[in-house]
């Protein structure tokens, strides 16, 4: 069983978000893997680098997305991937400085900030989606 499965209830748009949140889902995958076989630190580096860097670039198409469709909570949602991007880079920064218990707490927060923005944060996505689609079939 991995460390985070994906589940129905994280669905989005069947499209380029949940298709990212599953790539985020597999990248925190690796990271456990290698910290529960003790390869933690071999592969930090290159992890942690994309993690970060491909959290961004999601949290980015995200927006582009929410804003090409009028998504009223935007800036709220805005906020709140700032929010996480900070503790991303407290994080890399903490690694950068050498503390050794980075990978054990990156996969946790990306683990545990995933599954809670997808379920809440993001389920406003699709349930504006939703209602859109309702109203151009009317």
């Amino acid at each position: 069983m991995a460390y985070f499965e994906w589940a129905d209830d994280m669905e989005i748009d069947r499209g380029p978000i949940d298709d990212d949140h599953k790539n985020l889902v597999r990248l925190v995958n690796e990271l456990h893997t290698a910290t529960s076989a003790g390869r933690g630190h071999e592969v930090i580096e290159t992890i942690i680098h994309e993690l970060i860097n491909y959290t961004k670039d999601h949290l980015e198409r995200e927006e582009h997305i929410m804003a090409s469709l009028h998504f009223p909570n935007l800036e709220r949602h805005k906020q709140g991937h700032q929010q996480f991007v900070n503790k991303l880079n407290e994080l890399q920064t903490k690694y950068e400085t050498g503390s050794i218990t980075v990978p054990s707490q990156l996969s946790t927060v990306l683990r545990d900030w995933l599954s809670l923005h997808i379920r809440r944060s993001d389920k406003e996505i699709k349930v504006f989606l939703q209602k859109k689609e309702k109203l151009g079939k009317k």
